[in-house]
């Protein structure tokens, strides 16, 4: 699919993607060059020390990791049995979701495999900043690293693993602050009071959205859900990432205008993935309109080995009542700040005693409104989920 078919297709669109989110198609065909011209140049930079001895010993630390973390997923989670064997016929998906991120059909711990084979594939996502967070963002989340909660999060669990490498040095980028966050498998937004998305406990509701801290390889790791569709938009979950934010050792949580938005993007989930997982309750219930990858306004349909926001993955079990181990490494410029980005919004704020609508309806980051600093604390009577 050309730029025009895109364009002919989606800008009927526009105003359904995330209610409230409306992008100028010249604007938006110039920001998708953009992109693709910075994943470019950052996926040359990261080839040019590829071969270095730190990235050496990373990927070897990943190939590890990735698989202790499969292992003891399983393992938590009771399952014995061998993965079911999952297939499909390449030749027969769209040329754009060419590339393989199923790792299901040579998931196994023979003494023959090698967790290479497996877990060594590094996913090169250089998801342009310019991606827009979209007007459900919600500053002052929780500090936690299961967003699953006991209402509204029913699902496909998903276990992510992010990884963000700096691509000015090929290093892991500790310290970054990471916001999550997507919609639960009915399409529907926490902490967000909008036509179209009627959150229970508006703006009060948290499911769903956390923060974590990236650890001295990069790493930050959520237990989630697959997300839900919602008309207008392929499936996909939201990521922001903060450098040299202040945290409030009090509570655990972003001090309000501290720091810098190095890095807003989505992860698109194939549409092979999706069909299966909608088949599945809750999902099933779900009435909105599908919108494919390939219709979506943000052209993931070019994903390539410079642009793939695709995290690959494996089954735990047999199958998706098991779960999902996914993973993905992202390659970020830590010295872009884009704060003052007309695509970063804060939709809302989170304090102590609940959540409050940014009034100003800001584009591009606006001020805090006055008043104490969001706690990040956990609405009362709030019960959390097992780690299961």
């Amino acid at each position: 699919m050309h730029f025009s078919q895109l364009f002919v297709l989606t800008a009927a669109t526009l105003v359904l993607a995330h209610p409230g989110e409306k992008h100028d198609p010249a604007a938006l065909k110039r920001e998708i060059h953009a992109r693709d011209v910075q994943a470019i140049r950052a996926k040359r930079a990261l080839d040019a020390c590829s071969s270095s001895s730190h990235a050496v010993q990373l990927n070897q630390r990943n190939v590890a990791r990735r698989a202790h973390t499969a292992r003891e997923l399983r393992k938590a989670r009771g399952i014995t049995a061998n993965p079911r064997k999952w297939r499909r016929d390449l030749a027969a998906l769209e040329e754009w979701e060419a590339i393989d991120h199923n790792k299901t059909d040579i998931y196994n711990y023979g003494p023959n495999t090698s967790p290479d084979v497996i877990f060594g594939g590094n996913t090169s996502a250089i998801l342009a900043p310019t991606i827009t967070d979209g007007p459900y963002y919600v500053w002052g989340e929780i500090m936690r690293e299961d967003v699953r909660e006991d209402q509204y999060s029913d699902g496909v669990d998903v276990f992510l693993e992010v990884q963000y490498i700096d691509v000015n040095t090929c290093r892991p980028l500790q310290g970054a602050v990471v916001d999550i966050w997507n919609a639960n498998a009915t399409g529907v937004y926490s902490g967000i009071v909008a036509t179209g998305n009627d959150a229970a406990d508006g703006w009060d509701s948290t499911y769903l959205r956390g923060i974590q801290q990236s650890n001295e390889d990069g790493i930050v790791t959520f237990q989630t859900i697959f997300p839900g569709h919602y008309e207008g938009r392929a499936t996909h979950t939201h990521l922001l990432t903060h450098l040299n934010a202040t945290i409030n050792r009090n509570n655990g949580t972003l001090e309000v205008g501290t720091g810098t938005v190095t890095h807003i993007g989505q992860l698109f989930w194939n549409e092979v993935l999706r069909s299966a997982v909608e088949d599945t309750s809750p999902y099933n219930t779900n009435t909105q309109a599908v919108t494919s990858n390939a219709e979506d306004m943000w052209s993931v349909l070019q994903a390539s080995d410079e642009y793939d926001p695709f995290p690959e993955y494996i089954y735990l079990g047999q199958g998706l009542d098991d779960g999902l181990f996914a993973w993905i490494q992202i390659g970020v410029n830590a010295s872009a700040d884009y704060t003052d980005n007309s695509y970063y919004n804060i939709a809302a704020y989170y304090y102590e005693d609940g959540g409050v609508e940014n009034s100003s309806g800001s584009m591009g980051g606006g001020s805090a409104p006055s008043g104490s600093m969001p706690s990040g604390a956990m609405p009362s009577g709030t019960p959390m989920p097992s780690s299961a």
